[in-house]
Parts: C-alpha cells; structure tokens; sequence
C-alpha cells in the first residue's frame, strides 16, 4: 500500500474521495458527479459497465451500482424477473435487479461503514471486482431470456456452469 493511500485510509478523508483514489490509481474513467457522487466507467467483458458510488451521511453507507449495458423490454420485464430470483439465489453479496425507470439490470450493494475510518483500498477494490465478475457471469444468462427466446431455467443453468480453460 503506498504511502499516500494509507495516509487517506487513516485521516477524516470523505469516502467518496477514497473511492476515486482507488478508481483513479486503476485509470479508470470516471466523473465526480457532485460532493457525494462519483460514476465511472470499466469495460467488462461483454460490454462496458457504467459504476455509481454515492455517500449516504445518515447512514454512514456507500452505496454502489453498476447498470448492464442492455435495456430489457416492457414485454420481457416479467421473465427477467423470475431470472432476477434465480440470479440472486446463487449470489453471496450485493444483488440484481431491474431499474423500473429504463429497464437497465443493475449489481447493487451498500456498504455500511458506521464506526469505521472508512472504506480501505482493498475493500473498494474487491466490491468492483465482485460485481463485474457477477456481470460478466450473468450477462449471457439476460441475452438469453431477452433475445435468445430461452427459459429462465435454460439461461441461470449455462450462467452457473464453470468453463475448464478458455477457448
């Protein structure tokens, strides 16, 4: 950890600050979007993901999203639901589900940091770490039951399969 990063993790740093340290070492491309809010933008492996953080004071949480570069229709928001139930089933942290506004599938989480400095390098890390890799992993699993015309159980059963190798 370098100097500079303990330094922040240690001092009355705002989270959100902490959070675009992290994002900014990575190099990734990202906009404050106001004292408490920060998007950013990693490309995933199917499609470029879009990141929010914003600090909730009275709750001393970060909460976090990263919205899927798709659109569900109106007419398919019923089956990508019962995909959502499946998907988070099979999830540890955080979960999906569906922006009633677009129709964009979105990883949330919050991070409660009561009584903590606040959020560390590693933690911020791991977080974006974890809801790409669950995008990336389910990503195909929304194509199927959006486009592909597959059922909800067909989509979540080749999501869940662990490859052996790459091709």
């Amino acid at each position: 950890m370098t100097e500079s990063l303990y330094q922040m993790e240690t001092d009355d740093a705002h989270p959100i600050d902490l959070v675009e340290h992290v994002i900014g070492a990575n190099q990734w491309n990202h906009q404050r979007v106001g004292h408490d809010e920060l998007a950013v933008e990693v490309a995933g492996r199917w499609c470029d993901y879009r990141l929010f953080f914003a600090w909730h004071q009275a709750a001393a949480a970060i909460h976090f999203s990263l919205a899927l570069d798709m659109r569900v229709p109106q007419s398919k928001r019923g089956e990508v639901g019962g995909l959502l139930a499946k998907i988070n089933e099979n999830l540890w942290l955080g979960h999906f589900d569906l922006s009633p506004e677009d129709g964009l599938p979105m990883f949330r989480y919050a991070v409660l940091l009561r009584g903590t400095p606040g959020p560390s390098h590693a933690q911020i890390e791991e977080l974006v770490n974890i809801a790409i890799t669950e995008s990336d992993r389910f990503y195909p699993a929304f194509q199927f039951v959006i486009w592909g015309g597959k059922s909800v159980e067909d989509a979540i059963a080749c999501a869940l399969i662990d490859p052996a190798g790459e091709a």
